[in-house]
């Protein structure tokens, strides 16, 4: 069973008209639906892109939260690695401040993430890992965050066939799935050009579990085996939310994103959320600014 998540919107209960209408009846203010999906198109900040001052203590997550704020971005996406104590889960009062501090600088929070590997061939591992989401779901839950990041695996180990080892991913992602639908988080599978290289790996293990609390985080730079546009058109119709880079491989050549072709993929499957963006080199306080005004550019 295949899930796209612009037939689900279309069916959720009490949309467009009817939800309309159904407030009317209410005595309450009809929503107006506006034709334009780009209007719903937010941009937020992956964290990721200060990976090196936050590592070093150069900056702090609150000081990061100003910074996005100061630049307009609509929300961030702090990954679980910046929490003191990662991988164990920060305290409560930790959390909340930092939920705090977001919503006081008008930034949401788009989402979180933690790095597993499910394709380890010690089982025991892969328990571990699925232990590691289900304490950061609540985390996320605690942030109002809607989507937790979660990765596939490394490889394939040694003596080990693909599918199996597929398999061993979808049983656990599975599991993840069903401990955030209890928290009110969805997982999103980021396609990492590790276990997951091509566009049907990653939708084997998608359609393996039909449920709307799992999505795609589709990171535009991990897609490596053909031509990087066409390869992001096939999964975007899975898409809960994104990494765009400024780099995108074609033919595992690596080349400059062309944002016109990327922002026109998201408004062609009607896609209404957050698009975080992500820099991977450079001082990320000179490099997000200007990657920041390419991205608006090309959305105008």
């Amino acid at each position: 069973m295949q899930f796209d998540r612009r037939k689900f919107l279309k069916a959720v209960p009490l949309g467009g008209v009817a939800m309309a209408a159904s407030l009317k009846e209410a005595g309450g203010v009809p929503l107006t639906h506006t034709a334009n999906p780009s209007a719903h198109i937010k941009l937020s900040c992956n964290l990721y892109s200060f990976n090196d001052p936050l590592r070093k203590g150069e900056m702090t997550l609150g000081d990061v939260l100003h910074y996005c704020s100061d630049l307009g971005f609509n929300a961030v996406d702090p990954t679980g690695y910046y929490f003191p104590g990662y991988p164990e889960v920060p305290q409560d009062d930790y959390v909340y401040e930092i939920k705090k501090q977001a919503f006081l600088l008008g930034l949401d929070i788009s989402g979180t993430g933690v790095r597993t590997d499910f394709s380890s061939a010690d089982k025991s591992k892969r328990e571990a890992d699925v232990e590691l989401v289900r304490r950061w779901v609540d985390v996320a839950a605690k942030m109002d965050a809607p989507v937790l990041r979660v990765f596939a695996g490394k490889g394939v180990p040694e003596g080990y066939a693909e599918r199996e080892v597929m398999d061993w991913a979808v049983d656990s992602i599975r599991q993840c799935v069903e401990h955030g639908k209890q928290k009110g988080v969805m997982i999103v599978l980021q396609n990492h050009n590790e276990l997951l290289k091509t566009v049907d790996q990653v939708l084997y293990i998608r359609n393996k579990i039909p449920s709307d609390w799992l999505g795609i985080n589709l990171d535009i730079g991990s897609l490596r085996a053909g031509d990087p546009y066409e390869e992001v058109a096939k999964l975007a119709p899975y898409a809960y939310t994104w990494q765009i880079k400024e780099n995108v491989y074609r033919n595992g050549k690596e080349e400059k994103t062309d944002l016109k072709k990327i922002i026109q993929i998201i408004r062609n499957v009607g896609y209404r959320g957050y698009i975080p963006l992500e820099t991977l080199s450079g001082d990320p306080r000179v490099q997000i600014p200007r990657f920041l005004a390419e991205v608006r550019e090309a959305m105008r």
